[in-house]
């Protein structure tokens, strides 16, 4: 059983096809949660200094571009356009940009989970890495293909988690003070009802000067 600690230095976070013709399609989730997911997952990765890999379809893809949201997070950040695979290691960029992550951890979130996200992540399985799909930043055209979709996965040995789950094992601890202004963003940002759960039962955090 993997019980390694994900740390940003061993854990590379993957966005799948977070475009917006998508939107159209599923229906496991409400638009709302999947670009909070998409958009927690950016800030996780950007703010703890963790390897982020984003990918999508062709340029100029009819479809649409990414969620304005998540672009607006990513700014400048490399996209990885791919020519239609559906195993993003089928694509050299991708499988090249995983391999100088230099990690072995991959936690996978996108659109479709029974279609692009299943795919990578049967990939990665096959090339030795360890994987977790963030359920909550994943989706597809309704809930009984997503949960068949991650049956299969978790039957092979993927790990279904969340994408606080992950920040609060980036974080570890409120006294881990160079980085709990990013995790107290996250929860202000996109979970405030945890925040708000936190401020009325504790005093807020203080950090270190």
């Amino acid at each position: 059983m993997d019980v390694e600690r994900r740390t940003p230095a061993n854990t590379a976070i993957v966005l799948i096809d977070y475009i917006t013709g998508f939107a159209n399609i599923f229906r496991s989730q409400t638009i709302e949660a999947n670009v909070n997911g998409a958009v927690a997952l950016a800030k996780t990765a950007l703010g703890f200094g963790a390897p982020l890999i984003v990918t999508s379809g062709p340029e100029g893809d009819p479809r649409g571009g990414l969620y304005p949201e998540l672009r607006s997070v990513i700014g400048e950040h490399p996209v990885i356009h791919r020519s239609g695979s559906f195993d993003a290691f089928d694509f050299p960029g991708f499988a090249q940009a995983v391999e100088d992550s230099g990690v072995r951890h991959l936690v996978l979130a996108g659109l479709m989970t029974d279609g692009c996200v299943h795919h990578t992540a049967l990939g990665a399985l096959r090339r030795d890495y360890s994987v977790s799909v963030v359920v909550d930043a994943t989706a597809d055209e309704n809930p009984e293909i997503h949960q068949a979709a991650l049956t299969r996965l978790t039957q092979l040995g993927v790990v279904p988690r969340s994408w606080l789950s992950l920040a609060a094992e980036f974080q570890r601890t409120y006294e881990n003070f160079d980085t709990l202004p990013v995790f107290m963003d996250l929860l202000q940002t996109q979970a405030p009802k945890y925040a708000m759960s936190l401020a009325t039962l504790a005093p807020a955090p203080q950090v270190a000067p």
